[in-house]
């Protein structure tokens, strides 16, 4: 074939409808398992942080409120036993940290007591502020664990009594954030002020 522009730019063009033609098909063939590993690591994720096997999700209700004039998407996982009582609710909450966003997911008792936690996503520093993935645990250094923000948490240098994690004040402080905001979601329970909605049942086997 003759080396011309108008020939180079239709290889190009074919090259990158064949590419994309590969990518779609590779997207809609990993697309579902994608979900469905997703959809188990936040049941398990659900499971550890209510400190319960046996249980049920009986609502997912995502809930939208400005906290700093940003808004902010919160999802109240309700769960319940076998025989119905409500055990509490885990809850998806966010915040910033040094690196990025901060999700955790952090489980309540009807009260409001902290029952445990996990991070779902985070971009902190690797030795340092990703420690709170384990620091704030029931054998952490400074555990939040059985804590009832009712009194908002925070960090010593605060004026709290946590212990931040050592040379990551700034990730402790979005931690603990995160989890005031949920504790705070969580109790209003269908408050009118905030936007709620229903969202795609989450099966907790």
């Amino acid at each position: 074939m003759e080396s011309t522009l108008v020939n180079m730019v239709g290889i190009l063009v074919l090259f990158a409808v064949v590419m994309g033609g590969i990518l779609a098909f590779v997207n809609e063939k990993t697309k579902g398992p994608i979900s469905q590993q997703a959809e188990k690591a936040l049941s398990d994720g659900i499971k550890s942080v209510m400190m319960s096997d046996n249980l049920t999700v009986t609502a997912n209700d995502t809930i939208r409120e400005t906290i700093d004039n940003k808004e902010m998407t919160f999802i109240v996982h309700k769960t319940a036993d076998a025989a119905g009582n409500d055990l509490g609710a885990a809850v998806e909450t966010t915040s910033l940290g040094f690196g990025g966003d901060l999700k955790v997911l952090v489980g309540f008792n009807p009260k409001g007591d902290i029952l445990g936690y996990t991070l779902l996503e985070h971009a902190e520093t690797p030795g340092l502020g990703a420690k709170a993935d384990t620091w704030f645990q029931k054998d952490g250094k400074a555990s939040i664990i059985g804590k009832n923000p009712s009194n908002p948490l925070s960090v010593t240098k605060d004026g709290g009594d946590v212990d931040a994690i050592t040379a990551s004040t700034i990730t402790s402080r979005a931690f603990l954030k995160a989890i005031n905001q949920a504790y705070n979601v969580y109790m209003k329970k269908g408050d009118t002020d905030a936007h709620t909605g229903a969202t795609q049942k989450v099966a907790v086997n």
